[in-house]
Parts: C-alpha cells; structure tokens; sequence
C-alpha cells in the first residue's frame, strides 16, 4: 500500500495501480524502457494491473515476466470495461493512468487518476478527467517514491 495524505483532499490508501497499456507504459505495443524496472521496484507494497484492448496484439508477450495481471477488454464499450474493472477493485485505493478517451471514466472515478502525455498523445477528455498530468509514465513512479510531490500538487 502507498499511502497519500493530501491537505484539503484527505488520505489515500492505494492498493492498487491500474495502467492503461499503449500509450501509457507502451509505445506502438512495446513496452517502455525502464517501465518493467520501476514496477519491480514496487514489489510488495501494490498491485499493479493492466487493462487494455491490445491493439498491437503482444501485451501478454511484454509484461510476462512482470507481476502484474493483464486484462484485454474487447471492443465495445471500453471506457465502461475499464470503469467496471476499477469497481471491482474499489475506486477509493486505486491510482490510474491513460490517456486516451476510453481511460475518462477511470481517470475520473480513480482514487487518483493520471494521465499520461506520451508520443501518442493524451486525448482531451482523458486530460480534463485526471487529478494529474505527467510527462511520461516514470515520472509516475518518481512520483510514488516521493508521494509528498503528489500531496504537493493535489492539495487544496
């Protein structure tokens, strides 16, 4: 567990980390470089979780030798897919990151939600719904080693 007592916000207890895949710690369905290094780092104190379409169809591939479970969602209603998915999980311990348009409803109803601005972009919905932007997804983790720059930004 991480937790974050943000002034004005109140304390979160995460659990768990919910990343989107391409575009969030994938470029064009490869995983980032350093990205499998950060999570390990986190061994232990949450889980992690992907959710994605699987666009470029080796997610499983990629993130084999990663703690992580790996869910593919179909096509369809994908935002609500992941939405659903946090549910289960419990939206109040669950920092997400995305950044495209079906990631809105997880970025909004997340615990903290994170988008991502990446090469591929962020979509405007998904940047307007997240509690946090961040350049690139390890600055996220930078961001979870030193969880006072996250009470920083967020508090009110």
């Amino acid at each position: 567990m991480i937790c974050i007592d943000i002034p004005g916000v109140g304390k979160k207890e995460l659990h768990h980390i919910v990343f989107d895949y391409n575009g969030t710690i994938a470029i064009d369905g490869v995983l980032i470089p350093g990205v499998k290094e950060a999570i390990r780092s986190f061994a232990g104190k949450i889980a992690f979780h992907v959710i994605t379409a699987d666009t470029f169809g080796f997610v499983s591939e990629q993130v084999s030798d990663i703690d992580c479970e790996v869910t593919i969602i179909p096509p369809g209603d994908q935002a609500r897919s992941k939405y659903d998915y946090i549910s289960t999980l419990g939206k109040d311990q669950t920092l997400c990151a995305g950044n495209g348009a079906n990631d809105e409803l997880m970025l909004r109803h997340a615990a903290v939600g994170v988008a991502v601005l990446q090469e591929e972009g962020v979509a405007t919905a998904a940047l307007f719904a997240a509690d946090l932007v961040v350049k690139d997804i390890l600055d996220l983790f930078a961001l979870l080693k030193t969880p006072e720059r996250i009470m920083a930004t967020l508090r009110k």
